[in-house]
């Protein structure tokens, strides 16, 4: 049983600045940054770390090579990642003022290039059982989830960015496993309170799971037969990027390896706690043994 992540791949450029520029305002910055990202790459580190033999597919431009370097690193498979060689790689500019606040301009580049020939000749070397993870940072997205289905593969995504094309998407009822926080479920659902949320989605899409992650409200479970929720850890919070990416993969990880929910829960809660007491995005993601080994109190 594989599992193979169709994501973004992107080159994170962060800029320390004393405020955010303001219109007609040309700003020096303090200093800059360069981090491998992307929710696509992110969440493949963290399915590679938590155990599952994962494979990454995506495109990148001339300018990503390293970031096939940083996967390799991890053990992550990246013969499905395709370069073009006429768009840059994905990337985004990021203004971290004094405070700590930020501001991001995203620019899809080549993540936006992913054509259905190259859906079809990614997919060829997947069958039945084995799991899909997408997000909503690529084209194409729901012609992978048709051909996904229609392959038998198991699908979980994780609708992040939302947008009304997503929420939209009939191919939504071919989704086994929602993966999203409150916001998500808002724009997907139309409810605010969690249960209402989960209820809805089931109601839509009677065959699929739903784990919806609730900040420090915990995490939410429920499907048509089992529901479980867990609470959050108590740890010093350093840095939030990476947390749900991290829920994400280690909470998939559970799944394919068939643990039980609560064991699940448990497993991708803690991954993501330690996930915030670092800095940094990818580089934050734990290791499956210090997920297992560290003690931890709940909140």
């Amino acid at each position: 049983m594989k599992v193979l992540n169709f994501g973004s791949l992107n080159i994170d450029n962060v800029y320390a600045v004393d405020h955010f520029v303001r219109a007609g305002e040309t700003l020096s910055s303090t200093s800059l940054k360069k981090h491998v990202g992307g929710k696509g790459l992110n969440q493949t580190v963290a399915l590679a770390r938590s155990g599952s033999q994962v494979y990454m597919a995506g495109k990148i431009g001339n300018d990503g090579a390293h970031l096939l370097e940083v996967l390799k690193k991890e053990g992550v498979n990246v013969d499905h990642i395709m370069v073009a060689d006429y768009i840059d790689t994905g990337h985004a500019i990021i203004q971290v003022d004094k405070n700590g606040q930020n501001c991001i301009l995203l620019y899809g580049g080549s993540n936006l290039e992913i054509t259905r020939e190259d859906v079809d000749e990614v997919l060829k070397n997947f069958s039945k059982g084995d799991f899909i993870l997408l997000q909503n940072e690529i084209s194409n997205l729901p012609y992978i989830i048709k051909k996904a289905s229609e392959q038998g593969m198991t699908i979980a995504l994780n609708p992040s960015p939302i947008d009304d094309d997503l929420v939209n998407m009939e191919e939504l009822a071919l989704v086994d496993w929602f993966i999203l926080n409150e916001v998500e479920g808002l724009e997907i659902s139309g409810k605010k309170d969690p249960e209402e949320i989960c209820s809805e989605i089931l109601r839509r899409y009677p065959g699929a799971h739903v784990m919806l992650t609730l900040g420090s409200k915990g995490a939410m479970f429920r499907d048509a037969t089992r529901s479980a929720e867990h609470g959050i850890y108590d740890v010093p919070v350093v840095d939030t990027t990476a947390a749900g990416d991290t829920f994400t993969g280690y909470f998939l990880t559970g799944v394919a390896e068939g643990l039980e929910i609560n064991k699940v829960l448990e497993l991708a809660s803690k991954a993501s706690s330690l996930a915030v007491t670092k800095a940094g995005a990818s580089n934050s993601i734990p290791m499956r043994n210090e997920v297992e080994e560290t003690d931890m109190k709940l909140c």
